[in-house]
């Protein structure tokens, strides 16, 4: 699946998109700390910190780490105030 990065996770990753496989939000962040380092201090085990939101499809904002994912859908990652 596609994950975008907008504002500081952009910044702390250092790239816009990465395509990863994950069955749930959970394994999607733990994946995404371990192979960007710098995300890990927005990210608490499965969780992402309260300041940062993903929003799953463009559709909806998803906090609980077993929601399920597919392979065709994206997972945006920013600042929860980035959208005004």
């Amino acid at each position: 699946m596609k994950v975008e990065f907008y504002g500081i996770p952009r910044e702390r990753s250092g790239v816009a998109e990465a395509r990863l496989k994950a069955e749930t939000l959970g394994q999607l962040l733990a994946e995404l700390a371990r192979q960007y380092p710098a995300l890990a201090d927005i990210i608490q085990e499965d969780r992402l910190r309260p300041s940062f939101v993903a929003n799953l499809n463009g559709d909806q904002f998803v906090t609980d780490p077993s929601t399920r994912l597919a392979e065709g859908d994206c997972v945006l990652i920013l600042s929860a105030d980035a959208g005004g």
